[in-house]
């Protein structure tokens, strides 16, 4: 677990726990913390860890999740508050992806794990500074993630929060809910998930003075910034974990509504190996010679293999059924631009590059359609010669194929 020094965590502890106080004062005992924001119910998972004596606990989202900050600093609490529980904690935290991506990668980094028990989501940055989504792709992403995991176990509790970077903690002092928290925040309702306002809690503290966005750390917190989130988690948790389970407590199934939010939300999505491509020319399967390419390639995906091609008129088809299709991509400085048609219907070109592709192989996703009728289809990529000014050539390099 990350080491905080105690001046840090005293004054963090301190910051979680008068809010809670001020809270009960209010008179609002069922509230455990002003901007944590209880939902359903959590005894499920309580259940497991209690009395079943396991579980398996999971955390997917971008490279706040990835790191070690409020992650370990949960899977500690958990551990020290059961500890004659055996668990599993996945990490399914990866820099730069959004819940679109999330919710094609579920099956795969998650669910393969086995049935979860109690999943904690953290997309609301990088939905807003690294895909810049609106409201639709917000919800299909984060509807697609919380459905997935009901439909694989429909006693899975979820808890999701919102973590804030400058933009957003402007827009939230000015009286303003970022896009992203307000699509999430209609899901959670929909679905009676419980969620952690971490963002809010944050622009109302230093608005007040209590503390700076320096001493917070930033987008990517500093210590102390994810034990102010940590603590608004276990507020709820143990909020919600305070009575005694009664010898008779059983889990039982989570309300599913019969029908989504968004009727083409990825509540079916999922990644398609690059091999299930049939190129008619100019592509290959492999590991890139990251050696001999601008920019820096990340750890995870140095060794991982590919499809990719460089040359303009690069071709490949892709049958696959669903109602949306698109590729995880790591576009870098050479990005170009695909063409894509379904069906043999209209051209769409897809830039590839990415703000952030200058200097880094980036991981995103791209869609080249996600409003199809339901039923079998067929992808046609072609490479183009066309590339964003930023870009320097017209690679393209597929990590998977997803389809929903």
């Amino acid at each position: 677990m990350m080491h905080i020094s105690s001046t840090y965590a005293s004054l963090a502890a301190a910051v979680v726990f008068a809010c809670c106080a001020a809270e009960a004062r209010a008179g609002q005992a069922d509230r455990p913390h002003p901007n944590v924001h209880p939902r359903g119910r959590l005894t499920n998972s309580r259940i497991r860890f209690e009395r079943g004596r396991k579980g398996h606990v999971a955390f997917i989202g971008g490279s706040i999740t990835e790191m070690n900050g409020y992650r370990p600093m949960i899977a500690g609490f958990l551990q020290k508050r059961f500890p004659r529980a055996k668990f599993t904690f996945t990490n399914a935290g990866i820099s730069s992806t959004c819940s679109t991506t999330g919710a094609f990668r579920l099956r795969r980094d998650v669910l393969a794990a086995g049935p979860v028990d109690l999943l904690l989501i953290e997309f609301a940055v990088n939905d807003d500074q690294d895909a810049g989504h609106a409201r639709t792709e917000c919800i299909r992403g984060m509807e697609g993630i919380v459905r997935q995991v009901r439909d694989h176990n429909p006693n899975a509790d979820v808890i999701i929060t919102y973590f804030v970077n400058p933009g957003m903690l402007k827009l939230l002092q000015g009286g303003t809910t970022p896009v992203p928290i307000a699509a999430h925040e209609a899901v959670a309702a929909r679905y009676g998930v419980p969620t952690i306002h971490l963002a809010k809690e944050v622009a109302g503290k230093i608005k007040g003075g209590a503390y700076d966005w320096k001493q917070f750390g930033g987008t990517h917190p500093a210590a102390f910034g994810n034990r102010v989130c940590a603590g608004m988690i276990e507020a709820l948790l143990e909020s919600a974990w305070s009575a005694p389970l009664p010898n008779d407590a059983k889990p039982a199934p989570h309300p599913m509504p019969a029908k989504p939010l968004d009727p083409l939300s990825y509540v079916r999505g999922r990644l398609i190996d690059v091999k299930q491509a049939k190129p008619t020319s100019g592509w290959q399967v492999g590991v890139p010679p990251w050696k001999e390419l601008k920019g820096s390639c990340r750890k995870r995906f140095a060794k991982v293999t590919m499809l990719a091609a460089d040359r303009p008129g690069a071709t490949l088809r892709l049958a696959f059924e669903g109602t949306a299709v698109g590729a995880y991509v790591l576009a870098g400085p050479d990005a170009g631009v695909l063409e894509a048609t379904i069906d043999g219907g209209k051209r769409r070109t897809v830039d590839l590059y990415h703000r952030f592709s200058r200097g880094l192989h980036y991981p995103r996703t791209v869609m080249f359609d996600a409003d199809l009728e339901p039923g079998k289809h067929t992808l046609t990529l072609r490479l183009t010669a066309e590339h964003n000014k930023a870009a320097t050539g017209t690679a393209a390099r597929i990590l998977h194929f997803v389809a929903n």
